[in-house]
């Protein structure tokens, strides 16, 4: 009997249980040919499929293939000697929406670190959007998988280096190993929290993250956190998700709509304050995409967010 194989995928947030697994026109041909049955139950998907050498080799691969960096949901390859199970458990969603993923990435980007474009959910290209140098030293919040990472290392190349902090060690394990088939040396992983960086006080040039703060309950940790690791002059640059109106009592509470990034955002009033509270300067929010979502639609939006530490307290105006 075959050992189980785990993997891991990234979730648009409007997907619901059955899209879990036919999302990608892939699983949608070997369902077409080798599907005995589908159960969903409870956020779970268990499908069967017809045992062949074809199929099995098809199915590793594709569930090896869903590796991301932001919200995951458990992938379960089984061979019981007759059949084969894939079961997909959705334990959060990701941030971005079903027809935006990767497309902030080029190609050339993804290909030069030889990570999958599904590993680039989230709601933008952060390591664009801050403009890195070489020489430069970047800590990205909530690293996940490493893309955002692994890409900031190849551009403060070769005398920089580009750090990545997540608390959950299945994804250390992702990046260190994509950084490892990607050969980026200039890279470190490290485990911690965004509200407590493991870093010392002035260690970055660059603070960026990828639709996480969203995430953290406490924004304003976070923020300030980023403010304490940056140097003086030090940039931070941020795709996250913002409220563009106030969502309903029903989605705050929902624990879905947290992992889902859409009950955790603020105002763009909130957050330039939370930002400017923390010491940050030239705050600037820029709106990319309205996300359209059941109970939510046009509330929440897809935001870049660029700020600045001041090269001395009190050198720049509070605007």
């Amino acid at each position: 009997m075959a050992p189980t194989v785990t993997g891991r995928l990234s979730l648009a947030c409007n997907l619901n249980d059955a899209d879990l697994i036919t999302r990608r026109a892939e699983w949608k041909e070997i369902d077409g040919a080798a599907l005995i049955a589908r159960r969903e139950a409870g956020g779970t998907v268990t499908s069967r499929y017809r045992a062949s050498p074809e199929n099995r080799a098809e199915l590793e691969r594709l569930v090896n293939a869903e590796q991301v960096c932001c919200g995951t949901a458990e992938w379960r390859f089984h061979d019981d000697g007759h059949e084969f199970r894939v079961t997909v458990e959705a334990s959060s969603v990701a941030c971005c929406e079903d027809d935006s993923c990767g497309a902030a990435y080029s190609a050339d980007e993804l290909k030069s670190v030889g990570i999958d474009p599904t590993a680039s959910l989230g709601c933008g290209n952060p390591t664009l959007l801050a403009d890195l140098r070489p020489g430069e030293r970047v800590l990205d919040l909530g690293s996940g998988a490493g893309l955002d990472v692994l890409l900031s290392a190849k551009r403060v190349a070769p005398s920089g280096h580009a750090y990545g902090v997540d608390m959950t060690d299945e994804m250390l394990a992702v990046a260190r190993g994509n950084q490892a088939k990607a050969a980026v040396a200039n890279a470190t992983f490290l485990k911690g929290t965004i509200e407590q960086i493991p870093l010392p006080d002035a260690s970055v040039d660059v603070v960026i993250s990828n639709c996480v703060i969203n995430l953290a309950a406490d924004k304003r940790a976070v923020l300030r956190e980023a403010f304490r690791v940056l140097g003086p002059g030090g940039r931070l640059a941020v795709a996250d998700m913002v409220a563009l109106a106030e969502l309903p009592a029903e989605v705050k509470r929902s624990l879905d709509q947290w992992a889902g990034c859409v009950a955790g955002t603020i105002s763009i009033e909130e957050y330039t304050a939370a930002l400017r509270d923390a010491g940050f300067r030239e705050v600037d929010v820029e709106v990319t995409r309205e996300t359209r979502l059941e109970g939510v639609d046009g509330a929440i939006a897809s935001a870049y967010i660029r700020a600045r530490k001041p090269a001395r307290i009190g050198a720049l105006p509070a605007n």
